[in-house]
């Protein structure tokens, strides 16, 4: 009875008459809106200008906390996997060690040359010319480019490439170029061997 009561009266207000002066007269039904609208309105203003901020925070936070705890579970793994790291460790700087060996210094160049030579004749190549070039530093070593020039068939010359490989050495072949010779079933080769020495021993 009061609802209707209030909804009748809500009807009858006459808007121009409801001043702040004479709010406490104001139909309840009249209150009741107004008393919605401002709270509908403290929540759409606290949502923005306060919970939101904590809720990208919060948001914020979570995502730090969730990149901490990987990189917990990374660094947890390594402390977990110490020793077998220091021992791999060990093994790499004793192969890089080994490598270093094989890398030949100034005094061994004439020896790596008499070596190529060698393997060209037992591979029944003619040399037309071996030259060295300039060396070229590069950040942890030396490279010293050496031009081979040979004439013989063509298996021979896949054996002699097969032999500068297996050297002892570091050598690497690059820029070969093959062209028919003078006699039948005789070629001509062109290419580049490149052998190294550590740059740190100078």
């Amino acid at each position: 009875m009061a609802l209707a009561d209030s909804l009748k009266a809500l009807r009858e207000v006459n808007l121009s008459e409801l001043t702040l002066d004479n709010i406490g007269t104001w139909p309840f039904a009249v209150k009741l809106i107004v008393w919605v609208l401002v709270f509908g309105l403290v929540c759409f203003l606290g949502y923005n200008y306060h919970l939101k901020g904590l809720r990208e925070q919060y948001d914020a936070t979570l995502q730090t906390e969730t990149q901490l705890r990987e990189e917990f579970r990374a660094k947890a793994f390594q402390v977990a996997n110490l020793d077998a790291l220091r021992a791999q460790l060990a093994e790499m700087e004793e192969q890089f060690g080994a490598l270093l060996g094989q890398l030949p210094k100034d005094t061994e160049v004439p020896g790596l040359l008499e070596d190529i030579t060698e393997k060209g004749s037992d591979a029944g190549l003619v040399f037309d010319s071996i030259a060295l070039e300039g060396e070229r530093a590069a950040e942890f070593y030396v490279e010293l480019p050496i031009n081979i020039n040979v004439k013989g068939a063509y298996h021979d010359l896949g054996g002699f490439a097969s032999g500068v490989a297996g050297l002892p050495r570091i050598v690497t072949l690059h820029d070969f170029a093959i062209t028919p010779g003078g006699n039948a079933g005789q070629l001509s080769m062109r290419i580049q061997a490149r052998t190294y020495r550590y740059k740190g021993e100078e």
